[in-house]
């Protein structure tokens, strides 16, 4: 291998980046919005059950390399900013802040 194999393997990462912050974000906006549903059907911010089902399904969507318990940590974080989201959402029409 040579060093210019790296930059076209870094320039791939890069893209797979853009496109991971993109899909966040999305998801994030489905996540505001399912805020705002229940803030107005007063349902609670935190759902367990809901939560171990995303978390089986990602587990079970996994083709690795990253084994499963690498998939439930990123998407325990996942979940954690969607809450947080949702929370924001709950209390604002607006978008969160930049931080």
């Amino acid at each position: 291998m040579e060093l210019k194999d790296i930059e076209v393997w870094r320039r791939r990462i890069d893209e797979i980046d853009r496109q991971l912050v993109e899909l966040l974000n999305e998801r994030s906006l489905c996540a505001m919005e399912i805020g705002h549903i229940k803030q107005e059907a007063k349902l609670p911010l935190y759902q367990p059950e809901r939560e171990k089902e995303v978390l089986a399904k990602a587990e079970s969507n996994n083709r690795g390399p990253l084994p499963d318990k690498a998939i439930r940590r990123l998407f325990e974080r996942i979940l954690d900013e969607a809450r947080s989201a949702e929370r924001y959402a709950m209390k604002s029409d607006e978008s969160p802040k930049q931080e």
